[in-house]
């Protein structure tokens, strides 16, 4: 669970600051100006896009909190339920590192591509 709010986080972050700049950086204005008009809140969002990325960021650091603790907990003795908990484990830890990407990217687009471009 904690992996999926973790994802919803970052990928608050990335639709709300990391998009726009993407879509200015490769000229896509018209774009970015429908993707505003079709939903304005996104303006709002990136006017406190500081708190968006650290709501996000102690959401992914209690993510991988949780994830550290999970890695050695027992699973179920049925070798069948066992199995189900080790993948999904698996597709947790798939989850979490997406999620990382997605900030990473946002961060990425949101805080160090204007100083660049």
């Amino acid at each position: 669970m904690a992996s999926v709010l973790s994802l919803l986080a970052s990928g608050g972050s990335l639709v709300c600051c990391a998009l726009p700049a993407l879509l200015v950086a490769i000229g896509a204005g018209a774009a970015l100006s429908t993707l505003i008009s079709a939903a304005p809140q996104l303006v709002l969002l990136s006017e406190y896009k500081e708190a968006v990325f650290l709501g996000a960021g102690v959401m992914l650091v209690f993510t991988g909190f949780m994830q550290w603790r999970a890695r050695s907990l027992p699973c179920p003795a049925d070798p069948a339920l066992a199995q189900t908990c080790i993948r999904l484990r698996r597709f947790s830890l798939r989850v979490y590192g997406l999620s990382l990407v997605i900030y990473v990217a946002g961060a990425f687009f949101a805080f160090l591509a204007p100083l660049i471009l």
